[in-house]
């Protein structure tokens, strides 16, 4: 079963905003997410962060942060930039 990975438009212009190497990244993860979900244990410091909220560094200084409902398939995340304005 694939996921749906929705990006809030905010999240979209910081993602242009960042290096390129970063971008790319990202698309991996988005693509992992797609293909396996939101639990992500081999990526970079993943961890749960609440009931239906996970992390993980997409490079050394570079988070995502998405959100699953059980029983949806759509994984939304609500922020990628700098892990010092990590919304957690």
């Amino acid at each position: 079963m694939n996921y749906t990975i929705v990006l809030k438009k905010k999240q979209e212009k910081n993602l242009k905003k960042l290096p390129e190497s970063v971008q790319e990244r990202f698309a991996a993860l988005a693509k992992d997410l797609s293909e396996k979900g939101p639990i992500q244990p081999n990526w970079s410091n993943y961890s749960k962060l609440g009931k239906s909220k996970y992390h993980c560094h997409i490079a050394r200084s570079w988070v995502a942060c998405w959100k699953y409902e059980k029983k949806t398939i759509i994984i939304e995340v609500y922020y990628v930039g700098s892990r010092e304005k990590a919304p957690y």
